[in-house]
Parts: structure tokens; C-alpha cells; sequence
């Protein structure tokens, strides 16, 4: 568990359960501070008025729920300064915040929530691949979703698990597009009498994606708009801990079975996420010192264009037209380039059984070697 100081221990919080009543007051009567990951998914204040019919001339089962409905705009607003008001009151300082909504209220919420200090870092578009048709014609084929992802404040050490992401986006950068179905099928939750157990129940997929990005395990999530509780079922199978708020009762009921019967990965290891960024840091010449790379190795860049041995002290030397390039595998990296910056790491290749790698493999290979003996101790 990540713990800073002045920040409460979230030990004084109760994780793992659902708390049936109003977000705000729940969400105030939280410890300051005590999570790590709010998620949101908040009425949208959809504006519907009068039933939708499909051209056959069936009944379009939309949101037309009284908690989605308020009396004005400006009702609306003071209802989302109120959340987002309670839910900072919650939140570590460097924690982040996720909200979804549609073209009815996220840009309400966005100034909003700006207004109240947070930090926008990435708006998110899910591209519904399976959207439902604009049965009337008069408007485009609404197929996407927004969610904002902020952080408490522009100084916040908020939590991204980049190289998850790239590794789960087969090596590429995970982009802020995401294609991703409607819940439909067997995840879709239904009541006693077969119908949908909430009208907006969102997939799996999408917070799995949300929550493995900005969460590590152990993390306390927060739903204040806990629903059907998918937030906390894919907490609970990544690792995660949760708080699930919720007002209406026969949601809660929905929730509480659905958490009963979600298991958690049975080998933790599997769901713990590593960060390039917090592993200990290893100088080149330490590869030297632990007999990894020997002075005099000829090292060359993935094209064979440039060619530098290892000096005894950490520095390569290199040679160009310019002259002997002396200095660390960053500098003599940019120097040959005529760039103002180089990863050295990755830039310079050695060979190995006839391979040439990069000699970040070496890095790793001793940091494993660190580790295990951290292990041992």
C-alpha cells in the first residue's frame, strides 16, 4: 500500500463494500484522502421527453429513470459541483479522477470540475463498436462515449501505467480512441423479470482498461455511482479494493450477488503492474562493474552506422568525421545524430550469440539480479 504523509491511512476506511445512500453524504463522511482511483459514471440528464420507437414500430427501452432527470440545467450543475466537490474530499492528492458521460452533460462537467481545481490530462472517446441506430434519421448515429481522466490538482504525481498499456495494445501506444462493444450478451445483468438490470450498465472491458492504466493493486477505487457494481467486480479480479456508493436499493441488490460470485485472480503476481519509471536506477558503468559488458565491447546503433567501444570508467568512445566523441551512451548517442537528445539504452546494440541487442536487455538482466537478491533478504 502507497501511503504519504500527512494523508490518513486508508486503513480507516472500510474497503470491499457498498454503501446504500446519497453519494455526497457518503462520499463527505469518507476520511480525507483514503482513495486512490474515483470512477464515475453519473446521470447524464439525458433530456428525453416522450417514448422513442424503433421503425417497426417496437419501444426503444431507453434512460427514462427518475434519478437521470432534473428540473433545469441549472439544477443539474449544482448537483455535479456537489459530487465532484465530495469526491475531491476523498481523493489522495495524487490521485486521479475518471468521469464518463455523453454530449448532454460530460462538457458541463468538464467546466466544472476544472472550476473546482482538478487537472484534465486526457479526454478518452469509447467508440461503441456496436452502437444503437439513430432510428429517427434526423441526427448523426451517436456511437461514441466521452470520459475525462484528471487529476486532483496540476501538481499531482497521478499514476499511469504506460508500459501496461503499450503491452496490452500489442507494443504500440495505447491511444485516447478506444474501441470497445456495448455490455450485451451474458454480461448484461438481468432482473427477476428478465429485463435489464440497469438501463446503462457499462462493459467490463472499459473499466478493466481504465482501472489497469491508473490503479496498482492494493489501490482503493471509488464509484460514487456504483450501479450494477462494475466497477467493483473488476476491481476485485484485478487486485483491486473498492467502495461502491449507490441510492437505489434494487441496484444495490443487483450489485451485492454480482460481487458475491466474482473471483479474484487466484495468483496475484499475475495482476501486479511494474513501472519502468520506479525501478531502481541503473548507471551503464554499473553493467561493467558487475561483469555484464567488458571494456572494449564494440557497440553499434540498430543500423550499423556508428560504432563505440567501452571505456573502462562508464563513457564509450566513438569516432566520426568530426572526430573522437568521448562521453556517456546518451551524449555520444546525440552527438553522432546531431540530435539534442538520445536513449542510449535503446540507441546502442551489442552482440550476443550472433545477435545484436539492445543494451537495455543487460540493464534488465541486472535489476532481476537485484531484486532477487532483495528477495533473499
Amino acid at each position: 500500500m502507497r501511503k504519504r504523509p500527512g494523508i490518513p491511512s486508508t486503513t480507516e476506511c472500510e474497503r470491499n463494500r457498498i454503501i446504500h445512500g446519497d453519494c455526497v453524504e457518503a462520499m463527505r463522511a469518507l476520511p480525507a484522502g483514503c482513495v486512490d482511483l474515483v470512477f464515475a459514471d453519473p446521470p447524464y440528464n439525458l433530456q428525453l421527453s416522450g417514448d422513442l420507437h424503433r421503425p417497426n414500430n417496437s419501444r426503444v427501452d431507453g434512460v427514462d429513470d427518475a434519478w437521470d432527470k432534473f428540473e433545469t440545467l441549472e439544477t443539474y450543475d449544482r448537483f455535479t459541483r456537489e459530487w465532484l466537490d465530495a469526491a475531491r474530499h476523498a481523493l489522495k492528492d495524487d490521485g486521479s479522477l475518471w468521469v464518463i458521460g455523453s454530449y448532454h452533460n460530460i462538457f458541463r462537467v468538464g467546466a466544472i470540475l476544472q472550476d473546482l481545481g482538478f487537472w484534465i490530462l486526457n479526454d478518452v472517446v469509447w467508440r461503441k463498436t456496436n452502437p444503437m441506430p439513430n432510428f429517427r434519421g434526423r441526427r448523426f448515429t451517436n456511437a461514441h462515449e466521452t470520459l475525462i481522466w484528471a487529476a486532483k490538482s496540476q501538481d499531482s504525481r497521478y499514476r499511469f501505467n504506460y508500459e501496461a498499456m503499450k503491452a496490452l495494445n500489442d507494443d504500440l501506444q495505447m491511444r485516447s480512441d478506444w474501441f470497445i462493444p456495448l455490455c450485451t450478451g451474458q454480461e448484461r445483468l438481468k432482473n427477476d423479470a428478465g429485463q435489464k438490470a440497469h438501463p446503462t450498465q457499462k462493459p467490463e472491458a472499459l473499466l478493466y482498461r481504465v482501472l489497469l492504466a491508473t490503479s496498482m493493486t492494493g489501490d482503493l477505487v471509488l464509484d460514487p455511482f456504483f450501479g450494477t457494481g462494475t466497477t467493483g467486480a473488476v476491481a476485485k479480479k484485478i487486485g483491486r479494493d473498492y467502495i461502491g456508493i449507490e441510492r437505489e436499493e434494487q441496484y444495490v441488490k443487483v450489485a451485492k450477488r454480482r460481487l458475491a460470485e466474482t473471483q479474484p485472480c487466484i495468483d496475484e503476481t499475475l495482476v501486479q503492474i511494474s513501472s519502468k519509471r520506479e525501478e531502481p536506477r541503473i548507471p551503464f558503468g554499473w553493467l561493467i562493474e558487475h561483469g555484464l559488458i567488458e571494456p572494449g565491447t564494440e557497440l553499434t546503433d540498430p543500423k550499423r552506422r556508428y560504432v563505440a567501444r567501452v571505456h573502462a570508467d562508464g563513457n564509450i568512445v566513438a569516432s566520426n568525421t568530426i572526430g573522437s566523441q568521448k562521453g556517456s551512451i546518451h551524449k555520444v548517442g546525440a552527438t553522432l545524430q546531431g540530435a539534442p537528445s538520445c536513449n542510449g539504452w535503446t540507441f546502442w546494440h551489442y552482440r550476443e550469440n550472433g545477435e545484436y541487442l539492445p543494451i537495455d536487455t543487460l540493464r534488465q538482466r541486472l535489476r532481476d539480479q537485484v531484486s532477487q537478491r532483495q528477495t533473499l533478504q
